[in-house]
């Protein structure tokens, strides 16, 4: 599976968001590969009514109904269609483990999938006894890397994370940096079911192409 991070890229936001999600069910029907938006609260409803996939937020806040003025519910985002939440990304961090686990125990508790980002290994062997639905594994140094990734430059990273996932029962997915074919195949190999990307997809000038190179990286899997 690839998760496709819209972020609040022009890009990724209202209508050019419910175009690029179309591409992306386009896709994932053709390739058989299934690919999920990760889309902001404000853009979620026009896309869950666009598209035959499973869309996510990028965030949701761990509170209750009531005086948290800004704040995104849970279960407004179910009632909008969510399918699930990332929570811990490096760019929205939540930080504090207790805070973390109510937001994972208040997402699921209304209707919603997990995917909980690690910066490190020892933050990721903290996150999989929170036991979200997936967890994620981001080196800061890679995030939003234009030249290299993760995957290309310290592959047994993946696999120490992805050994402490599988200890757990929980699926793995990498990010940072991933955008090509060779760095899907790498994380793959060395124990992720998936990738999480942004700008290589959201902001290139041929989505499409893009989306199309990440996927023969799944060949063979």
């Amino acid at each position: 599976m690839i998760f496709v991070n819209f972020k609040t890229y022009a890009q990724g936001s209202g209508g050019e968001a419910v175009k690029l999600a179309s591409l992306l069910s386009e896709v994932s029907n053709l390739s058989q590969v299934k690919l999920i938006p990760v889309v902001q609260a404000l853009d979620l409803k026009e896309i869950v009514e666009s598209v035959r996939l499973e869309v996510w937020v990028q965030s949701i806040d761990p509170v209750d109904p009531g005086a948290h003025t800004g704040a995104i519910l849970p279960e407004a985002v179910v009632e909008d269609g969510a399918t699930g939440t990332f929570l811990n990304h490096s760019e929205k961090k939540i930080g504090d483990y207790s805070l973390l686990s109510e937001a994972i125990n208040q997402s699921e508790e209304a209707g919603l999938k997990t995917l909980v980002f690690a910066a490190s290994e020892e933050a990721l062997r903290n996150i999989v006894g929170l036991k979200p639905t997936l967890v994620a594994y981001e080196p800061p140094e890679f995030v939003g890397n234009p030249d290299t990734s993760v995957a290309k430059e310290k592959p047994e990273v993946i696999e120490k994370a992805s050994e402490v996932a599988k200890a757990a029962r929980l699926p793995l997915i990498v990010g940072a940096g991933i955008k090509t074919a060779e760095d899907v195949r790498t994380s793959l190999k060395l124990g992720a079911v998936g990738v999480a990307v942004s700008s290589s997809i959201v902001t290139s000038s041929d989505p499409r192409e893009k989306m199309m190179e990440l996927i023969r990286g799944f060949e063979g899997f």
